[in-house]
């Protein structure tokens, strides 16, 4: 069984924002391949689907971002899910718009939504798809991460959207961390 997690924040005021990376690329994958989050359990959306023989969760935390590992552990203990067998999908400040990288573990970077995790999970060795949003320039932290991205921004999102659609897919069907590395990053 697969956990393939989104991070963000509920509520239609954070719905386009960059922080909301994960939110998108997961709504993304589910639009292309006709499926919702049709339940509202373990303190976020979520449903249960057989995709190529596998049963794959998709979870979406409603617990905003600095919380979103109560909801990712609350699922991955109730299924029985192993870290390895999880995917989370983030925004990422140190990287340039658009761009994607594969991680299997590692440190935080920063990153509330994925330092939450860490302590709900007790581990760092789960995966990890970083989707960059850039460090803002003129801004503070906080207004560049809940605003929302340009139309030039917006291209480049889609193109890294897509791209997230083929991680997922290959991460379904079994591929190893080291697969996706090499292959996206």
């Amino acid at each position: 069984m697969k956990l393939i997690a989104g991070l963000g924040n509920p509520g239609k005021k954070y719905d386009k924002t960059k922080h909301n990376t994960g939110f998108m690329a997961l709504d993304h994958y589910l639009n292309k391949n006709n499926l919702n989050l049709d339940k509202d359990k373990f303190d976020g959306l979520w449903t249960k689907q057989k995709i190529n023989g596998e049963d794959v969760i998709f979870l979406e935390p409603q617990t905003f971002m600095n919380d979103s590992g109560k909801s990712i552990a609350q699922v991955a203990n109730f299924f029985k899910i192993a870290p390895e067998d999880i995917l989370v999908i983030h925004d990422d400040m140190d990287m340039p718009i658009g761009k994607i990288r594969i991680r299997a573990n590692g440190k935080s970077g920063g990153h509330n939504g994925i330092k939450s995790i860490m302590a709900c999970l007790g581990t760092n060795n789960f995966n990890r798809l970083k989707i960059g949003i850039r460090h803002p320039q003129k801004e503070s932290v906080v207004s560049w991460v809940l605003s929302p991205f340009n139309d030039e921004q917006q291209k480049l999102m889609n193109t890294a959207f897509e791209v997230s659609e083929n991680v997922i897919n290959d991460f379904i069907k079994g591929k190893n961390a080291q697969y996706l590395m090499n292959q996206y990053n």
